[in-house]
């Protein structure tokens, strides 16, 4: 019977200054429901890869010589775990990680992180395209505005479309208390 990995992506600090980003992000849950999944697959000393992206650009928060390239508290990979630094949108493209799940017998995933438009949605394609099982974890994910050809699109707006995208073709979107109560048993929280 093959496993189930928990995908963490980019929980990193340099997200969090939503100038940078275009404005205000929807989901201030994101990062406290991906702590309850990272919590319950610690406990169940489950498989767990946590993503870091490491940007090329100096000018990103997101670049490794920036304070702002660490973790956001709790989301540093422990022992045991799989840490993945990734160049790119996808969370496959440089790295070893679907070695790492095939060698590892791990053919289900559970994905969430931010952002819901970029780094998320781009693993979670290749997911599906390379033959996983994939859940997407909605309200464990956040999305930035965007302007396009002069009109602005809100944060939520952007959030919903791309998961709405991706569901049934790619991945089954679901909620953090979905995973919970399937896969560990527990209650919704209240």
């Amino acid at each position: 019977m093959s496993k189930k990995a928990l995908v963490l992506i980019d929980y990193q600090q340099g997200f969090g200054n939503p100038d940078h980003w275009g404005g205000p992000r929807n989901n201030p849950d994101a990062e406290t429901n991906g702590l309850r999944l990272l919590k319950a697959w610690r406990d169940a000393d489950a498989p767990v890869a946590i993503v870091q992206h490491s940007s090329r650009s100096e000018a990103s928060p997101l670049h490794p010589s920036k304070p702002t390239f660490a973790f956001k508290a709790g989301f540093d990979p422990i022992k045991g775990e799989k840490h993945i630094v990734k160049h790119e949108n996808s969370s496959f493209v440089g790295t070893d990680l679907d070695v790492w799940l095939r060698q590892n017998d791990i053919r289900d995933l559970v994905i969430c992180g931010i952002t819901t438009e970029h780094c998320v949605s781009t693993t979670t394609r290749m997911a599906g395209n390379f033959g996983f099982g994939v859940r997407l974890v909605g309200d464990a994910c956040h999305a930035w505005p965007k302007t396009h050809n002069g009109t602005f699109i809100d944060a939520q707006t952007i959030h919903d479309t791309e998961l709405a995208i991706l569901h049934g073709e790619f991945a089954t979107v679901v909620s953090t208390d979905d995973v919970l109560a399937q896969d560990f048993k527990e209650e919704a929280a209240p």
